[in-house]
Order: structure tokens, then sequence, then C-alpha cells
């Protein structure tokens, strides 16, 4: 399966079912009285993190993510029975964006997560529901209300204890192989990883850390350079960063330097990634004397930052990983205390879509007539049935209510002028 981190996608929640109106027809009973029953709420979209899933490849042929809609209100008062919720599992560290890229709907960062990405429309009251002393034979039922429609991107960015970076053939998959349960390709030429591969590695048959290896990085990755850009995206999640150099590369300080400046010019939210507690660690040690060993880590220790550590280990050989894990178990210990537990209510949170200003309504005058806003009237108008008087003058009613008749009288409205709201409804005034 190729690995797909970004996609984009049309969500469309179920619509509502429209009420039904009708009045009872039996035999013996000349004027049955109004039974028309109410329609079934549209299906929502939820999206569901799971471990089980751990690409994006699955949206590539499936752009359009549709819930089912609401069925119709019968005769005898019969409520139409609500569509079925869509449920989308997407891998843990999936972000929801809006379609600009811009804003950040949802973040799913646990196994199991769900959350409520777009509502599916009310189902509209059959007659049966306007039953009054005053009202005694309705003659309309509301439209089924329409469900959220959007556009969202989806952004993988993988979960991970440690992240493993570097130049290309600085060991990372080597590293990766000897710790944990991954078997990631293995090769003596550069890019060899083309792809971010994941591992879970046993320190002491107590506690596991997830290994991230990004792929080698390159000078200018974070301009869009290399293979390394559309990756480093997935470091941010890291608790700590594990920075392998080349023992036997010509200038160890020069590679180190490489790769802090890329960490440095990805920003995020502001802080670059080299900002993260990171482990450096002299790779391939294995060949050398302990002399040089030591030269080449004070070379490093007068470049790193103050208090990172620095490791020599050779993947290859097994020499000195077990602390290494220790040292990276430390760290990420120590982040995940760092991190304030955050409180999380039972129910499925809903995604809730900002509405301009919180205004309940607003009236702007338009060429030859006037545009009503608000989510509230807005709602009603969708679902007022435009061929039905009745139904058009309960709108009106429901206007005088709200008070949005008198704000069109006071702004001068006349007679004969259309009064939209929303997108869609249009009535005279």
């Amino acid at each position: 399966m190729n690995f797909i981190d970004k996609t984009k996608v049309i969500i469309r929640a179920g619509t509502g079912g429209d009420g039904k109106m009708s009045f009872r027809q039996e035999k013996f009973i000349d004027k049955g009285g109004p039974d028309g029953g109410d329609g079934g709420h549209g299906g929502n979209v939820v999206f569901a993190a799971s471990r089980n899933h751990n690409t994006l490849a699955a949206f590539r042929y499936q752009r359009e993510l549709l819930a089912d809609p609401g069925q119709g209100g019968g005769t005898n008062k019969k409520h139409g029975r609500s569509g079925k919720h869509l449920i989308v599992p997407v891998p843990v560290g999936t972000i929801v964006m809006n379609a600009a890229g811009d804003e950040i709907l949802a973040d799913l960062t646990e196994d199991g997560q769900q959350v409520v990405i777009a509502k599916g429309g009310k189902g509209g009251f059959g007659n049966a529901h306007f039953v009054s002393s005053r009202r005694q034979t309705p003659r309309f039922a509301e439209k089924g209300e329409d469900g959220i429609n959007l556009e969202a991107i989806l952004e993988l960015k993988m979960i991970a204890d440690a992240g493993l970076v570097g130049l290309p053939n600085a060991g990372k998959s080597t590293l990766l192989s000897r710790i944990s349960n991954a078997k990631p390709e293995i090769a003596d030429y550069p890019f060899t990883t083309l792809r971010p591969n994941l591992g879970m590695a046993d320190i002491d048959h107590e506690s596991t850390l997830l290994f991230a290896d990004i792929p080698g990085l390159i000078e200018g990755a974070a301009e869009g350079k290399g293979l390394g850009h559309e990756f480093l995206r997935h470091i941010e999640r890291t608790a700590v960063i594990v920075h392998l150099i080349d023992a036997y590369n010509d200038n160890i300080v020069e590679a180190y330097t490489t790769i802090q400046d890329e960490l440095g010019a990805y920003k995020i939210s502001g802080a670059s990634l080299a900002e993260k507690p990171q482990i450096v660690v002299l790779n391939k040690i294995d060949g050398l004397d302990a002399e040089i060993v030591e030269d080449l880590k004070a070379q490093l220790i007068n470049v790193v930052s103050t208090g990172t550590p620095i490791h020599a280990v050779s993947a290859v050989a097994g020499t000195n990983l077990k602390a290494l894990l220790y040292a990276i178990r430390s760290i990420v210990e120590e982040q995940r205390k760092a991190v304030e537990e955050l409180k999380v209510d039972d129910a499925i949170p809903v995604l809730r879509l900002k509405e301009a200003d919180n205004i309940p309504w607003n009236v702007i005058p338009t060429g030859g007539g006037f545009q009503v806003t608000g989510p509230k009237i807005e709602s009603f108008a969708a679902r007022t049935d435009v061929d039905n008087e009745e139904a058009i003058q309960r709108l009106r009613d429901i206007m005088k209510k709200m008070g949005i008749l008198h704000a069109l009288q006071r702004q001068g409205i006349e007679p004969g002028q259309k009064i939209h709201i929303g997108s869609k409804f249009t009535m005279e005034y």
C-alpha cells in the first residue's frame, strides 16, 4: 500500500427526511384529523482514530464521504427512520483542516477517539406536530434540513515517542530494525527510505517506545528540496528527536549543523523543530578506536546545545544500544509528565462551524430588497415549503416573534420587496 499522508475530501452529512402532510382516512370517519409523521434525521459523518490504519491511501479513490439521509415521515404519525451515521476510520495522528488549510477543525490523537465532523440535518415536522387550539387542521409540513457539507484536508502526522533524523545513510533504518519490530528496507545508497517507518521497541519487558524513522534530510529540506520536506511534519508530535550522525562522515560537525538548520527552519506555531528535546547519536563506531570516538564526541560537544546528551553506538553490532534506549525513555517520560492531561468528555465531540460574530440574526439592505442572516432563522426557512401558503405564513409568524419583521419595517421595507433568508430562501413582504 502506498504511503499517503495528505489528501482532500468532500464531506456530506445526511439530509433530514421531509415531514408528512396527511389526514386520517378511515372507513366511517368522515373528517379525520392531521396524522402526518416527522421525518428522520440525516446521518452524521464521524471520524474515528484507529491504530489499525497507518495511511490515508484509502481516500485516494474515495474522495466523497456521504452519510445516509433520513426517511420522510409517514401517515398515522409514523416517524421516518433516521439515516445511519458514516463512521470513517483514519490513522491516529490525523488532522482535519478546512479547505484553505489554515484552520484545524479536529485533531485525532488517541486510538478510538471519535469526532463528529459533519452533523446531519434535522428531520422536518409532519403536520400532526403543528396541531394546537388555534390551528386544528394545519395543511403544511416541514422539509428536511440539509446536512453540513464541507471540503476538508486530511493530514497525517505520525505520533511517535522518538523520531530518528539524520543525513541519508546515517543508519536510521538499521537502528530501527535492531531496536524494534520494524523491517525497513536497508541498502548502502542514499534515500533508501522513501516513507516514514514505525517500530515498537521493547525497553525492559515493562515499557515500550514507538520510533519513527524519518527519510533522510538534506540541506534545503525545509524549503522543499529532497524527500525530507514532505516528512518533517511527522517530527512535530515526537517527544524527543534522535539525531544520528555517521561516525565516518568527513565532517561530523557540518553533518550536525546541516540537520539542525533544517529543523530550525521548519516552524510549528512559531516554534522550530530544533527546540524540541534531542539526543545526538554518533553511529557506526564499530572499527574505530576508543580515542577516535572520544575525539569525535568532543567535536560535537562544542556545537550541540547545552544539556543535549551525546551517545556513541553501533547499530550493526548492537554496541551501547541498551544505554541509548534508557536515555531516550527517560526524556520521553519527562515530556509526558510535562504535558498536562486533558479532561475528555465521554460524549463524542461535535465539530461546530463558526457563526459570524454569534449574532442571532441580522438584516442587511440589498438592491431592491433585504438579506436576513442568522443560523436559527435560516434553519426555519430551509425547512419551509415555499409552495405552501400556510407554511409561508408560519415563517412570517416566527419572524414576527423574533423581531425580524419589526427590524425590516424600521428599515423601510415596502410591500412587494424581496426578503432573502440565507442563500436559498426568498419571499415577498
